[in-house]
């Protein structure tokens, strides 16, 4: 899950397809697509009241379902986007399960609900408030008012880190650390989108300035809604997987949230990075001070 008060300083600095209103245009060719079937028949025929006269858009990997007063343009636009995001991630967190499940994110399905109300429902127990999108355990479900706040870059970030979580297993997975779990889907959200890291984590870089650099990775407690400094601990957390991948290549990044998953954080330190937690946490410090201090 991605805080949305981050797309705010976007929406600022970064400034179709159509589907048919209703129907079912022909599944595209190519492996998963009847799985995808399935699992979008599955969430119609369990909350039929939300999905009564659902409108779809089919990518060339995707699914979007929308309300019957959604505009068929705008699906067909996270459609497209859901495509290319699918592939970023499949470059690189599919590694991360892999040989494991696919389908959930090399052909994603994608919901997005009328209201607030209803995005709440379906990803439950999950919180949406101040989200944009909630990855669940094969899906992915959009807060309506929140994403469409976001700008076009915006909404890339925020459905690769999305479909990252569901190529990493991250609504099962309770072992990883939250900071490498939010950093790692940052990591592949923001692969292509070209934002500078002063841009990306403004409210960090802040902090920096005034002379508050982070002292120590967020705990799980810093992600939670509510919590004070929510858009901070997504930006350390971010680039705490960055500094990974500077320092030890993208590949030890994989290997790490891999390895986490199997041994834990101190064993994974230790076989993947040859260090420690601590010593990564000295590493990690200096690196944040150096990208968002300002230049001399």
């Amino acid at each position: 899950m991605r805080a949305v008060s981050l797309w705010a300083v976007l929406a600022g600095l970064l400034a179709a397809l159509t589907g048919p209103p209703g129907g079912r245009p022909p599944a595209p060719a190519g492996t998963g697509t009847d799985d995808l079937r399935r699992r979008a028949d599955a969430v119609v025929r369990h909350d039929p009241d939300i999905w009564a006269g659902a409108r779809e858009a089919r990518g060339r990997r995707s699914l979007v379902i929308g309300g019957p007063r959604a505009d068929p343009r705008d699906l067909a636009d996270i459609a497209r986007r859901a495509d290319r995001a699918s592939g970023i991630v499949a470059g690189v967190a599919g590694a991360v399960r892999s040989p494991g499940p696919a389908e959930t994110f090399l052909h994603p399905l994608i919901l997005v609900p009328a209201t607030t109300g209803q995005a709440a429902r379906l990803a439950a127990p999950t919180a949406v408030n101040g989200l944009a999108a909630v990855a669940g355990t094969d899906r992915v479900v959009v807060e309506p008012g929140s994403f469409a706040r976001l700008s076009a870059t915006g909404r890339d970030v925020v459905l690769a880190h999305e479909l990252t979580h569901l190529a990493t297993g991250a609504a099962t997975d309770g072992r990883t650390p939250k900071w490498l779990v939010e950093g790692f889907a940052d990591y592949v959200g923001y692969l292509r989108a070209g934002v500078p890291v002063p841009v990306a984590a403004a409210e960090l870089a802040a902090e920096v300035r005034a002379g508050r650099p982070p002292r120590a990775l967020p705990g799980r407690d810093a992600f939670a809604p509510g919590s004070a400094r929510p858009a901070q601990a997504y930006e350390e957390a971010w680039l705490a997987c960055r500094y990974v991948a500077d320092r030890f290549g993208e590949p030890a990044l994989v290997s790490l949230y891999r390895e986490t998953m199997r041994e834990g954080a101190p064993a994974a330190f230790a076989r993947v990075l040859g260090t420690t937690e601590a010593r990564f946490t000295d590493g990690w410090r200096a690196y944040v001070r150096k990208s968002l201090s300002p230049a001399p």
